[in-house]
């Protein structure tokens, strides 16, 4: 599968490489060409570097990995157009660590980054996923064999089983909380595990949901 990325930070070189290595080809959009020239020599041919528009045009699945107050401009430099039709993924979290740490959750219920997302892309089919959890399992979910759940929220049912599919090959197990409205409470969830993680010290950790 083709997929683009816009951003360039350690989340997006993170499941760059973790699709590469699944056989997928993948485009990590950058506001500054050459940018990546160091890491791409380690990231195996699978993945090259273009900016955000060459990113979009590239994925039959587009994933917005920036900062949150930056999404929108992010949008319109990659041409909102191109989005037309697109699975887009959501790994953005409203944290605000400008009054130190831990930092500030700042969304509302129905304004959820995911649900802002969608409203700006409406003719795209937007899922939130790798939000709730660091960057250092986003693509090696096991924890002595056993897999750490995964939650996703969207709209469409066909963008969330392509999203699922994703996610199962690196091991999660996917639980859909929804519609893009769930996306509230993934983000409130993130919050939570950053502010766990910066009390005890831990990043290798994830959520896991048990059910009987």
């Amino acid at each position: 599968m083709n997929i683009g990325i816009i951003g360039s930070g350690i989340v997006a070189r993170t499941l760059a490489a973790g699709f590469a290595d699944k056989g997928h080809y993948v485009v990590v959009g950058t506001r500054s060409p050459g940018k990546l020239s160091e890491w791409l020599a380690t990231a195996g041919p699978n993945v090259t570097e273009g900016s955000f528009a060459d990113a979009v045009r590239h994925g039959e699945v587009v994933i917005i990995s920036v900062n949150a107050e930056n999404t929108r401009s992010a949008i319109e430099i990659s041409g909102r157009d191109e989005f037309r039709g697109k699975v887009v993924i959501d790994v953005s979290n409203p944290m605000d660590f400008s009054q130190g740490i831990p930092p500030r959750f700042t969304a509302t219920v129905g304004n959820s980054l995911g649900e802002k997302v969608q409203r700006e892309l409406p003719e795209a089919f937007v899922v939130k996923a790798f939000n709730s959890m660091g960057f250092s399992v986003m693509t090696e979910p096991l924890f002595n064999g056993e897999a750490g759940t995964h939650f996703i929220a969207g709209n469409d049912d066909d963008a969330k089983s392509k999203v699922a599919g994703l996610l199962l090959e690196f091991g999660w197990e996917v639980v859909d909380v929804g519609e893009i409205d769930q996306a509230f409470f993934l983000e409130a969830l993130a919050s939570l595990w950053v502010n766990f993680s910066i009390k005890s010290g831990q990043r290798e950790q994830a959520f896991k949901l048990l059910t009987r």
